[in-house]
């Protein structure tokens, strides 16, 4: 099992984040770089909470939106052709004295097959690099849709 845990700062309010994570309309792929809009799936969604499948290529994931808690979203594998047990994705927002956004990640891989095991662990070596890659133009997509969608002042 992979734990790979990085963080970053955005301009991006806690909240401007957590409505682009939570937007699983068109588009989530310019978010989300390992996302295909043809590969999502909403089954069931609620005011703070929702089950999604997506992915890219050949790899699935379906998972547990949790987002109940306004400085966090937890994203739980509940079902994938490559991870399982306690795979998962949190994010915890914390506000900057100058305005800016702490989010800290901690991405969890636990593979349930020969091919699972194998990737997490080459991402128990490589992972930090890689997620925190993935997920900085993850914070400038979010950034960028933001920045369009304040209203100036």
């Amino acid at each position: 099992m992979a734990t790979i845990h990085f963080t970053t700062v955005t301009t991006a309010t806690p909240e401007q984040f957590v409505a682009a994570v939570t937007d699983f309309g068109p588009g989530r792929s310019q978010i989300f770089g390992n996302t295909d809009d043809g590969q999502l799936k909403v089954h069931d969604q609620g005011a703070d909470w929702a089950d999604v499948t997506e992915g890219k290529g050949p790899a699935w994931e379906r998972l547990r939106y949790d987002w109940s808690d306004p400085n966090r979203v937890v994203m739980k594998t509940t079902d994938s052709n490559t991870w399982g047990g306690a795979s998962s994705h949190t994010y915890t927002f914390t506000r900057q004295a100058d305005g800016k956004t702490g989010v800290d990640v901690v991405v969890v891989r636990e593979g349930k097959n020969l091919k699972g095991r194998v990737v997490g662990a080459l991402l128990g070596l490589i992972g930090k690099r890689f997620f925190s890659g993935q997920f900085e133009k993850t914070v400038k997509a979010v950034e960028a849709r933001s920045a369009t969608t304040t209203p100036a002042t």
